[in-house]
């Protein structure tokens, strides 16, 4: 939750300066959202190929947990689906790319802003925040309520990180590989799926 918080507040800072004309005038004309989202990309498969006990689950697991980020994947495209009908000024579409970053914001955010526009892009970064957040608070009830997959399937991409500890505490040790597992496959796919939704039309 820390680094949620840490986020927000620099983009806050940012919505501050930018609207006050703070900053130095390059800095305001110029886009380095783009550079931004290549070193990001970068830094992302660093993290996943450095990873060795990543890949050791991924040789050792069965078939059937591609189950998993699978169904964090159609019950995310069914719910903000649903929620969109309420939304008059949200298409299907934008609401899908929105929902397929899965709870990775920081990258899901620049992608969206890069392929759609600023309103979308925060939009992304408001609400998958919101999906990690509301995972490290209300898992203990997700799966006193929903079974032990319950916490994976919230925290989506974050499974594999932020909230894997509550995951784990809650789910159980044997559930470490499930989560991390479906974490790994959408923090992998979130920009392939965000990438395709935005160019096609629905």
């Amino acid at each position: 939750m820390k680094g949620s918080l840490i986020i927000l507040s620099f983009f806050a800072l940012g919505l501050i300066l930018g609207v006050t004309n703070s900053l130095p005038e390059f800095l305001l004309k110029t886009d380095f959202s783009m550079y931004a989202l290549y070193i990001l990309m970068f830094l992302v498969g660093i993290g996943i190929g450095a990873d060795r006990k990543s890949w050791k689950v991924i040789q050792t697991i069965n078939v059937k947990i591609f189950l998993v980020p699978l169904g964090v994947m159609v019950g995310t495209a069914i719910g903000v689906t649903i929620v969109s009908l309420f939304l008059p000024n949200l298409t299907i579409r934008e609401a899908m790319a929105v929902g397929a970053g899965y709870g990775y914001y920081s990258l899901s955010s620049i992608f969206i802003t890069q392929m759609h526009g600023e309103t979308l892009g925060v939009m992304a970064l408001l609400s998958n925040i919101i999906r990690e957040v509301a995972t490290l608070l209300l898992t203990p009830l997700f799966v006193k309520y929903f079974g032990k997959l319950a916490g994976i399937m919230s925290g989506g991409a974050t499974a594999m990180d932020t909230t894997l500890p509550i995951i784990t505490r809650y789910s159980g040790k044997d559930y470490a590989i499930i989560s991390l597992f479906s974490g790994i496959v959408l923090t992998i796919l979130v920009p392939v799926i965000i990438t395709f939704i935005l160019h096609t039309s629905l």
